[in-house]
């Protein structure tokens, strides 16, 4: 029955610290780049949309396919380092718990 206390206790402890967790992943601010920095993408490590910053050199009309692909490739390089930021989080939190792997946690 103590273990099973114990591991009510432990499993309130994560919850807590999950929620502690998620507030913090809401700060975690991470930028994505594309085109050597003529397109920029601000996201949270929750993979919220923060900001998006175009090179005026890219609004022409002609430039139109140029600059979509330049957007998906700076959406996709913040959303890796958002990945990135909350896969470390997520270590941070449950390195220490004694869980076992492929809890399915991260």
């Amino acid at each position: 029955m103590a273990d099973f206390l114990g591991m009510m206790k432990q499993a309130a402890q994560l919850q807590s610290k999950m929620k502690a967790m998620q507030a913090e992943l809401d700060q975690i601010e991470v930028e994505g780049l594309s085109g050597g920095g003529l397109v920029k993408v601000r996201m949270t490590a929750k993979m919220e949309v923060r900001g998006v910053s175009i090179d005026p050199s890219l609004l022409k009309p002609d430039e139109g396919e140029v600059l979509e692909d330049l957007l998906v490739a700076a959406l996709a390089d913040a959303h890796r380092k958002a990945e990135a930021a909350m896969q470390e989080k997520m270590q941070a939190l449950t390195g220490g718990l004694g869980l076992p792997p492929g809890l399915g946690l991260g």
